[in-house]
């Protein structure tokens, strides 16, 4: 393998990594700060590449985007109207949502379970034709995906910075703390959870656009996000909120560099999802190990010194 090959998997990594990130960025929102585990994910993704592509395909490319957004929203506000206006579990509402959505996803998509972008215009592919002949050419993809994780990032930091933020992080550690502040926790789970689906929305438009709406396409996002948030937080640690979303970022990318090297290993495609697996079990995992490293280490130190009292 020569470098340019490396290089030219390294940027796709880095490209499907930056996209996949804004739905881990949707997960840090939801289970990190709000804490409810939205299991809606996988079928959000795949409304906002299915609305997102139908826009694109009507002649509209950058208004798909916001439709995209808009999409997810409304499938936030359903999650959460379940979960705090019905008194579903939050685990059970994320569940029926997700089917409702495989056959609202296939509505959007006129009856077919594919949608192909190739002869579309889309956000890629107007700026890859602004800019030809320039040296960032071959960078249109990084440059849409980055700038949108970009402005994110600045979203989700400012946004988390405000009362009604300040209000939905407490929410998810103390709603009884918070009701008794006079602000109700329904109202910030609601907005917390439609904030989080735009950006898993918007993710799917931008996957689709970049690749094509299948409906199938949001299979695993959730498994995929939650590997990617955990490794962000191994990686970066305890901080502000701007550097744990910065390490949320990271732990997407690295995901997909993984994923990138699997596949080079010519594995088979059914077994991607068991890397998912252990990826997530190891992202879990070792934060405890390092914990009973020390225990283990005494312990070991005390059989050691057990054997050689044993042997004098």
């Amino acid at each position: 393998m020569d470098i340019l090959t490396i290089l030219s998997l390294g940027q796709t990594a880095l490209e499907l990594g930056l996209i996949c990130s804004l739905t881990v960025l949707a997960l840090f929102l939801s289970y990190t700060m709000l804490n409810v585990c939205d299991l809606s994910t996988d079928g959000c993704f795949t409304l906002g590449a299915a609305v997102g592509a139908a826009v694109a395909i009507a002649g509209h490319p950058w208004l798909s985007l916001g439709a995209a957004m808009i999409a997810g929203i409304c499938s936030g506000f359903i999650v959460a109207i379940l979960q705090t206006r019905m008194g579903v579990n939050s685990l059970l509402a994320g569940i029926i949502v997700n089917t409702a959505l495989y056959s609202i996803n296939i509505a959007v998509m006129g009856g077919s379970s594919l949608l192909n972008l190739n002869k579309t215009d889309t956000v890629f592919s107007l700026l890859k034709t602004a800019l030809a002949g320039t040296p960032f050419a071959g960078g249109y993809k990084l440059i849409v995906s980055g700038a949108a994780v970009l402005l994110a990032l600045v979203f989700i930091t400012l946004f988390l910075r405000t009362r009604l933020g300040l209000a939905i992080r407490a929410t998810g550690n103390n709603p009884d703390m918070v009701r008794s502040s006079s602000v109700n926790p329904a109202f910030t789970t609601t907005v917390g959870l439609c904030a989080a689906n735009a950006l898993t929305g918007l993710s799917g438009c931008l996957m689709a656009q970049s690749q094509k709406a299948d409906i199938n396409l949001g299979t695993g996002m959730v498994t995929i996000a939650l590997a990617s948030l955990l490794i962000g937080g191994t990686v970066m640690g305890r901080g502000g909120v701007f550097r744990r979303a910065v390490g949320v970022v990271l732990g997407s990318v690295i995901f997909r560099l993984v994923y990138t090297v699997a596949l080079r290993l010519n594995m088979p495609a059914f077994m991607l999802k068991l890397v998912s697996s252990a990826i997530v079990i190891l992202a879990i995992s070792i934060p405890y190990l390092k914990t009973r490293l020390p225990m283990l280490r005494r312990r070991m130190a005390h059989a050691k010194w057990k054997g050689g009292e044993g042997a004098c």
